[in-house]
Parts: C-alpha cells; sequence; structure tokens
C-alpha cells in the first residue's frame, strides 16, 4: 500500500475567517483542484503588517477594503476620504475592513470572490 501523495501545484495562501461565505468557497475552489493550502483564519491569528503591505502594493488600498461590510459602515467610513497610506493603515488596525478572502500564489495576489482571478492565478504559477 503506497501512502497518499502530496497535492501538486503551488502552495496557496488563504487570509480569511472560518465563518465567512467567501472564504469557504475559496476553500472549496482550490480543495476540488487537489492543491495545497495555508488557510490563516485571521479571527485567530491577525494578518501581519508585512504581508498586508505586499498585498496593498500589489492590488492597492482601495481593492483591499470591503466597503460594504457592516464594520465598514459601523466606523462611519462610508462619508471619508483617505489617502491609500491612511487606508492601509486603517485596514491594518482593523482587519474587520478587508475584503475576504485574501488569496497569495507565488508572486500572485487576489483579493475578494473572484473565482476567474484565481484561476488565472494558477495559470501563472
Amino acid at each position: 500500500m503506497s501512502p497518499a501523495s502530496p497535492p501538486a501545484g503551488p502552495l496557496i495562501q488563504v487570509f480569511g475567517r472560518e465563518d465567512s461565505t467567501e472564504t469557504r468557497a475559496a476553500l472549496r475552489f482550490f480543495k476540488e483542484r487537489r492543491l495545497a493550502i495555508q488557510f490563516v483564519d485571521l479571527r485567530r491569528k491577525p494578518m501581519a503588517a508585512g504581508e498586508l503591505r505586499r498585498f496593498v502594493d500589489r492590488l492597492g488600498a482601495p481593492a483591499l477594503a470591503d466597503t460594504a461590510c457592516r464594520a465598514w459602515t459601523d466606523a462611519g467610513l462610508g462619508y471619508m476620504r483617505m489617502e491609500p497610506g491612511e487606508l492601509s493603515a486603517r485596514l491594518l488596525a482593523d482587519q474587520r475592513l478587508l475584503r475576504l478572502p485574501l488569496i497569495r500564489i507565488g508572486n500572485g495576489f487576489a483579493a475578494g470572490r473572484d473565482e476567474a482571478d484565481w484561476k488565472a492565478l494558477l495559470a501563472n504559477a
């Protein structure tokens, strides 16, 4: 009897929360393709400043902000104009404002539920 072979392909990092339907959809998407996934639950372990900075550098702070979430409206941010540096500082301080899931595959980054973007990242990896 041979041991089960490890999943093929690149390592995929998924940052999100277990209670997020978008995060669960991303995990299911990659598991269906039998890829190695490293899941980081932001509720248990907040994202490091350097990691968030990498996402901001690649995608921009506005692409990472979930302007439709309840935390955004509760903080009164819907009526504020912020520079990207100020917005990224707010995202680091309150990670409930992030658009989930955040996906990293090698040097490719994606934010939010976008299966077409995930497929493009896998093709480039």
